[in-house]
């Protein structure tokens, strides 16, 4: 920017940086815009040096991140200047500061006209630079049909030409139904033979982009971009000196060449199809040869040229030959020491096993994809890891691949648990030629992650169990075994319940599970369970009744008991009133019609295949199954239960499924996010919709919960969100239940965890990792539904993530915003001290910045009982007989995040007589001190 810049401006720059506080530098800055606003304003008019000089001043000032109001004319007046230096300062100024709505954009227009007809190709470039720069589209109504002529004139020079290709590109990217088609597309795409390969570059990246969307009107461009392409890679490094980087000739354009012919299918021109087939033989060829530098910018040219060869063989899917030469050199990748290759190899070995001709090379890298698994490094390494050996599946290696993936599952990160669940159940089911090992297979997953097996994995045990009577038997036994366990996942419970409730009776012969063991062992684990498990595990007592005529007594003393049918929840309270008296006056026939074993589900697309479809959106691997279809075997028993609302389940009717596998789960997947291709913004939608201020008394609310984790966050005459939360050491789990208190529908029903820019540190690292997992996006009158929400403390944070719900109601559409009570103490872990360790430690923490101490007036009446249970529920150890005076309170414990652990002590001196407290807390990091005395003091 120094060029053109006036001495003082320079000088200006250099007492400004060299500053020694942030007040001299402002004090200076106020200094310079007092004399520059005075300069403008005063009588003498100014010349174009000196206008120059101050606007230059001013576009500094403002990129040191000060406000600039003024200036905005004396800028555009630099428009119409002919000395270079000024217009460019006056071009530049424009770009950065100038707003699209701006009253001054009819003069900048008028003005960027004129360097445009002026033919000077300097001018011209500028003017195309700050087009391009506000991109807006007033300037994309103004520019739009020009532009394209002077990308095709004849008499334009190279260097307007690249700028014109890449200003026409951003105008198209920003208002595409601006930018007409016309003859000059024709013209454009014999750009691609331009002698100047700047121009060609430009010119490749503009007709990608209009090639996606009007693939007819520049389909000529195939054969042009091949024999571009073949020219480059057939050449040495030394015949394009000017575009060879690190002894790679023209690795952008070849890259951007390979691009647009991915636009395409493969040419049908035999000549055309043999000469990119030797090309990109060549590249794979070259891809073998000795590195000809050892830098690494040599490499990463290199491969990125690679790596979209092999795109756009995949992308053709054509050449035999080619795909299996593509998958060996992907192969060698996987051992490479550089994360990226690993990582983009496994990718591209992704797509490579969809292909028949070369999916058989891909399985031959399962025993060093699976190695990947079990030492890399890199979370995200492994998770295109899991992709590979979930697409080079088949039969052959099925239990080999479901084995390693469960083996992983134990060490698994979080956010990629729920994804490694429904693959393995999809595999699982998928490859199962025995079914007892499907069975096994399901029972180990919930083992090992129960909390990520969601409802539609466990409803596909059931329904193929029940589909298949040579595995019934078999998976009686093995849930009964399961369920001795002492702990037992609540989701095994629930495949326990229903599978003994239907056939229980296949193995009541064993005296080792004779009816009463069963029905002790299922009750044993009652009182542990959620509200949905007992009212299913109410229905597995009434099934019994009918297999087991001889428990039925046992039963009716549980059905009739006070916790039962005084249950404070009303479906468990009618369920267990309506099975009582079922039991008691139904005759033996009625009591057979009516718990019947549930008849076979009908055969459907299963549910669990299509929420991992709608989990990884349209176009990843999964999508790759349709193509698999004719070399691997259909769907065994693909089915999903019909859903039968909770009111219809309580009610006892021969084709009623008692067991509530009908019912609808609380947590769905939401439907996959519409495609962002289209820029018509779609008036009646609300996803765009800014996010609300926090709602009334959201504050107070949130305050309530510093020291609990359970409870009502917040209630109107609509909507009711609580909450309940667990964490232990720097991980938590929050269940975020969202009530429909009306008896009208919520529609686009769109719950969000919003994490400020306070949550971020080293720039772009979140303090904070939140998976939340979506809702459905209706939620019927008087219904409630459940977001279950992972977090991850990394580091030290401040401020509270925010929850924002928005949703339309009665065709009226809702936004509110709420504070999530995610605080820092929540990753207290208690610490039990002596007295003489504590004060030990107290002294160690000495220094004025490690100490943070505030006296303030009790809000809440002075009970030793209540403060003592707020400092135990904010999550310290409460420490007796530590501190000489008895009436103080003191705590200890560690603040546990990903990167460090912080130890911290705190101190309370409650003053009765003066309602008045101090409060004193000492830890490593000042910050930390500050947010917890800030968090605690609320709380007295």
């Amino acid at each position: 920017m120094t060029e053109g810049c006036p001495k003082h401006c320079i000088l200006m720059c250099v007492l400004l940086i060299s500053g020694k506080s942030k007040e001299a530098e402002i004090k200076r800055i106020n200094k310079e815009l007092a004399n520059i606003r005075s300069k403008f304003k005063g009588d003498k008019a100014l010349d174009g040096y000196s206008k120059k000089k101050y606007v230059c001043k001013l576009l500094f000032i403002f990129l040191l991140g000060h406000d600039i109001d003024f200036g905005h004319m004396e800028a555009v007046n630099l428009l119409s200047s002919n000395r270079y230096t000024e217009k460019q300062i006056g071009y530049l100024f424009i770009s950065v500061l100038v707003n699209s709505n701006s009253e001054l954009i009819r003069l900048i227009n008028n003005a960027i006209k004129n360097d445009l007809a002026s033919r000077n190709p300097t001018f011209m470039g500028l003017a195309l630079h700050c087009i391009a720069n506000v991109g807006s589209r007033e300037m994309a109504e103004a520019f739009a049909g020009e532009i394209p002529k002077i990308l095709v004139a004849g008499d334009t020079m190279d260097s307007v030409k690249q700028s014109a290709a890449l200003c026409l590109l951003r105008l198209y990217r920003t208002s595409p139904d601006l930018v007409p088609m016309g003859d000059w597309t024709s013209r454009v795409v014999h750009l691609l033979n331009d002698q100047h390969l700047g121009v060609v570059t430009a010119a490749t990246s503009l007709i990608t982009t209009l090639a996606q969307k009007n693939p007819e009107e520049f389909k000529t461009s195939v054969s042009l971009a091949v024999s571009r392409l073949s020219r480059i890679v057939t050449s040495a490094s030394t015949d394009l000196q000017d575009y060879t980087y690190y002894f790679v000739p023209a690795p952008w354009l070849s890259v951007k060449l390979l691009r647009l012919l991915q636009c395409y299918p493969p040419p049908e021109d035999p000549a055309v199809r043999g000469r990119l087939t030797e090309c990109l033989e060549t590249i794979l060829n070259k891809a073998q040869e000795p590195p000809k530098s050892k830098k690494v910018q040599h490499s990463n040219a290199k491969n990125a040229v690679l790596f979209e060869a092999i795109s756009l063989i995949i992308h053709h899917d054509s050449e035999p030959n080619l795909l299996v030469r593509a998958c060996n050199q992907l192969g060698q990748f996987l051992q490479h020491r550089e994360t990226n290759l690993r990582y983009l190899a496994l990718e591209s070995m992704c797509t490579l096993a969809s292909s028949e001709f070369s999916h058989e090379a891909v399985k031959t890298h399962i025993e060093t994809v699976i190695n990947a698994l079990k030492t890399e490094r890199d979370v995200s390494v492994r998770q295109r890891a899991v992709d590979l050996l979930y697409a080079m599946c088949d039969r052959s290696n099925a239990q080999q691949i479901v084995a390693e993936m469960l083996n992983y599952l134990e060490t698994a990160d979080y956010s990629i648990r729920e994804e490694i669940v429904l693959k393995v159940a999809i595999l699982a089911e998928k490859y199962a030629v025995d079914y007892t090992w499907y069975v096994d297979t399901i029972l180990n997953l919930i083992r090992i992650a129960g909390d990520y097996v969601s409802e539609e994995v466990w409803y596909r045990v059931i329904q193929i169990v029940i589909n298949r009577d040579d595995v019934q038997g078999y998976a009686a036994k093995t849930v009964f075994e399961a369920l001795q366990a002492p702990a037992c996942h609540e989701n095994l419970v629930k495949v326990g319940g229903y599978i003994l409730g239907e056939f229980g009776n296949l193995i009541a012969g064993d005296p080792r599970s004779s009816p009463l063991i069963q029905f002790n062992l299922l009750h044993s684990k009652f009182h542990l369970c959620s509200v949905p498990t007992r009212a299913l595990l109410l229905s597995t007592y009434i099934k019994f009744v009918n297999l087991f005529p001889e428990i039925k007594t046992t039963i009716q003393d549980v059905l009739r008991s006070d916790s039962q049918l005084k249950n404070a929840d009303v479906e468990l309270q009618q369920r267990a009133v309506e099975y009582l008296r079922l039991s008691t006056i139904a005759s033996t026939d009625i009591l057979a019609t009516v718990l019947e074993e549930m008849p076979p589900f009908p055969e459907r697309e299963s549910s669990i295949l299509a929420k991992l479809k709608k989990k990884k959106g349209p176009g990843t691997v999964t999508d790759l199954e349709e193509i698999k279809k004719e070399r691997s075997s259909d769907m065994n028993g693909s089915a999903e239960p019909a859903s039968v609302n909770a009111s219809a389940v309580s009610t006892p009717s021969p084709s009623a499924d008692l067991l509530g596998l009908g019912a609808a789960p609380l947590t769905n997947s939401a439907p996959p996010p519409s495609s962002s291709g289209s820029l018509l913004v779609d008036v009646f939608s609300d996803s765009a919709s800014a996010v609300a201020p926090l709602a009334p008394g959201s504050d107070d609310n949130f305050a309530r919960f510093v020291c609990k984790n359970n409870g009502v966050l917040f209630e109107n005459q609509l909507l009711q969100i609580g909450l309940k939360s667990e964490f232990r050491q720097n991980l938590g789990r929050m269940f975020i239940f969202y009530g429909n208190k009306t008896s009208t529908q919520f529609l686009n029903f769109t719950p969000t965890v919003i994490c400020s820019d306070d949550l971020h540190f080293l720039n772009h690292f979140l303090c904070l990792n939140l998976q939340t997992k979506p809702v459905d996006p209706t939620v019927d009158g008087g219904a409630q539904v459940q977001q279950v929400v992972n977090i991850e403390c990394v580091s030290d944070f401040m401020e509270a993530p925010i929850l924002n719900i928005q949703f339309r109601y009665g065709g009226t559409f809702q936004n509110l915003s709420v504070k999530l009570p995610i605080t820092l103490n929540k990753f207290f872990q208690p610490t039990e001290m002596s007295s003489q360790d504590f004060f030990q430690r107290w002294k160690q923490l000495s220094n004025p910045k490690q100490e943070v101490q505030n006296i303030f007036k009790a809000k809440h009446p002075m009970d030793a009982e209540i403060t003592k249970a707020k400092i135990i529920g904010f999550g310290s150890a409460l420490l007796e007989e530590v501190d000489p005076n008895p009436a103080n309170f003191v705590g200890a414990g560690i603040i546990h995040t990903k990167t460090t652990q912080i130890g911290c002590l705190l101190r309370l001196e409650p003053n009765l007589q003066a309602q008045m407290y101090r409060l004193t807390l000492r830890t490593s990091k000042e910050a930390v001190s500050q947010r917890l005395c800030e968090l605690l003091s609320e709380q007295f």
